[in-house]
């Protein structure tokens, strides 16, 4: 037996360190052979568990070269899959509480999930077209239908009660925004056209029109995605249109600020989702192409400046999100893909693989749910399930 003080002592003695190289190589040989061990148990079980997956993830870290490993690692599982108890499409989420998810359906349904049983407690009957948006203030339930209809649901004797109704000419795939500072909700109109409207009474305070010789100078076609934003105290609208266009709209004039105007992809793919991080004054956005476009504005002339580009396997993007935490963001294909990238470096992170069709949506809680002790990150699509994940915290 050799004393193991001389493995750990540090000395400039040749013969020490051979007998420490020695002593790692025969510790690192004893483990691969228990974990094989119980490899071969497992297999022979029909129950390929923890000590299998581990020789993987060992294999993927030292046999692959270095330049893969940060994707080798097999994705991560999700913390649970919430299946539709009526064989439903889903094509929005929204958290009110860290234990309540709101779903909305292609039936034109808002199923509300108790996260703490893992059951829905509550469906509302919203109308006959899918739900393409949901958002909730403190008080009220906002909901938008493809067919163009936005409605107010307010809570009262454990119920909602719809108060207010507006048809928005807008019949496509813009989803509408609520703006909690302001509180205001954001809605697409007919084409190019967009309405800031009050929460409360749903009444017009401000429209976001292209005059003529805005579409001669740059072709905006149908507005498809946008989002409120700050800049130095001020209040702007990052909006997105179908021919590629990205335009920043400033509230004071209700105008676009001048020379902002810009194709962010280089060949002008129809835009689908936005997102943009005010702490980083970064954004990035995403459509029809294989690529997400990462843009920053600058903070003095409002111009948009192009960055990145981070190619995606697959084209087609429905929705992109930045976590609160800004450690991460994610991008839901139209490939039924979950992509996980990371927000600072912009490297990808993971691909997630649960979803057997198009991802419609992905949402996070604002804070920890209780029966996982952590934040989580649902997502969901046309497979009519709705898969919750706590990842890269």
């Amino acid at each position: 037996r050799l004393p193991l003080h001389r493995f750990f002592v540090p000395s400039t003695n040749n013969n020490n360190k051979q007998l420490f190289v020695v002593a790692c190589l025969f510790l690192h040989l004893r483990v691969w052979c228990i974990l094989l061990i119980f490899h071969i148990s497992d297999l022979r079980n029909g129950r390929p568990t923890f000590c299998t997956q581990l020789i993987i993830r060992l294999l993927c870290i030292h046999v692959l070269p270095k330049s893969h490993n940060t994707m080798a690692l097999l994705p991560p599982d999700p913390v649970f899959c919430l299946r539709s108890p009526d064989t439903c499409s889903y094509y929005s989420l929204c958290f009110h509480t860290p234990e309540h998810l709101y779903a909305g359906t292609n039936k034109g349904t808002v199923q509300l999930w108790e996260l703490q049983t893992n059951r829905t407690s509550y469906q509302l009957n919203v109308g006959s077209s899918p739900i393409l948006n949901l958002a909730h203030s403190a008080d009220a339930l906002i909901t938008q239908e493809k067919d163009g209809t936005v409605k107010l649901w307010t809570l009262a004797d454990a119920e909602y009660l719809l108060r207010h109704e507006i048809s928005t000419d807008h019949i496509g795939f813009c989803r509408l925004a609520y703006d909690a500072q302001s509180s205001t909700v954001i809605i697409p109109r007919d084409r190019a056209a967009i309405s800031v409207l009050c929460a409360k009474t749903f009444s017009e305070t401000m429209r976001f029109t292209p005059t003529a010789d805005d579409e001669k100078t740059l072709p905006y076609g149908t507005v498809m995605c946008f989002q409120p934003i700050e800049i130095q105290s001020q209040r702007y609208l990052l909006a997105g249109y179908e021919s590629g266009a990205l335009v920043l709209w400033d509230y004071r004039t209700g105008r676009p600020v001048a020379s902002t105007s810009h194709y962010i992809t280089e060949n002008a793919d129809c835009l689908q989702t936005i997102d943009y991080d005010p702490v980083t004054n970064r954004g990035v956005c995403g459509g029809s192409a294989d690529k997400l476009c990462v843009f920053s504005i600058d903070r003095k002339s409002q111009q948009l400046v192009p960055k990145s580009e981070i190619g995606i396997k697959n084209a087609g993007v429905h929705r992109l999100r930045i976590r609160k935490d800004l450690k991460v963001f994610a991008a839901a294909g139209w490939d039924g893909r979950l992509r996980i990238f990371s927000w600072k470096s912009l490297r990808p992170l993971a691909v997630l693989t649960e979803h057997k069709g198009e991802l419609l949506d992905v949402a996070y809680s604002e804070a920890k749910v209780t029966m996982w002790n952590a934040p989580v990150m649902a997502a969901a699509g046309k497979d009519g399930q709705i898969s919750l994940w706590d990842l890269y915290k």
